[in-house]
């Protein structure tokens, strides 16, 4: 099935190859939405960019830990919408869909594998909002 994109979430920690997808995006009249590091990578390379601040209305907090766990940011990847209730509790609460979602994970493996690595530094390459990010667009 194919699906018109529209509005892209953004977040990754591997930046590579990101100029290519940008520019595709970008080109495509594609809002491009992202956060933190890749906000402003992307800015950097001349696109403008929807902070998920700016969707949230809510900071960043705990150094970064917490940026996309958020409804405003889930319910626009988890909404079904082919379903007229999703559609719906979409509309009532200002949420708009992502069609796209493109995200990759902080390198654990590489990190704990690491003899110079500390406990500080693994522990913080435990990565929880990009999995959630998969696994809720995976399910669409």
């Amino acid at each position: 099935m194919k699906v018109a994109v529209f509005r892209a979430l953004i977040s990754v920690y591997d930046k590579t190859g990101l100029e290519v997808l940008a520019k595709t995006l970008n080109e495509a009249g594609v809002e491009l939405v992202s956060s933190g590091g890749t906000a402003r990578f992307l800015r950097d390379l001349g696109y403008r960019v929807t902070d998920v601040t700016e969707v949230t209305e809510f900071p960043e907090m705990l150094d970064g830990r917490v940026k996309t766990l958020h409804p405003r940011i889930h319910g626009g990847v988890l909404a079904d919408m082919s379903m007229e209730n999703h559609r719906r509790q979409l509309s009532e609460h200002g949420i708009e869909p992502f069609q796209l979602v493109v995200s990759n994970l902080y390198p654990f493996s590489s990190t704990v594998s690491d003899p110079g690595a500390s406990e500080a530094d693994i522990i913080e390459k435990i990565d929880i909002g990009g999995p959630t990010l998969v696994r809720a667009a995976a399910k669409n």
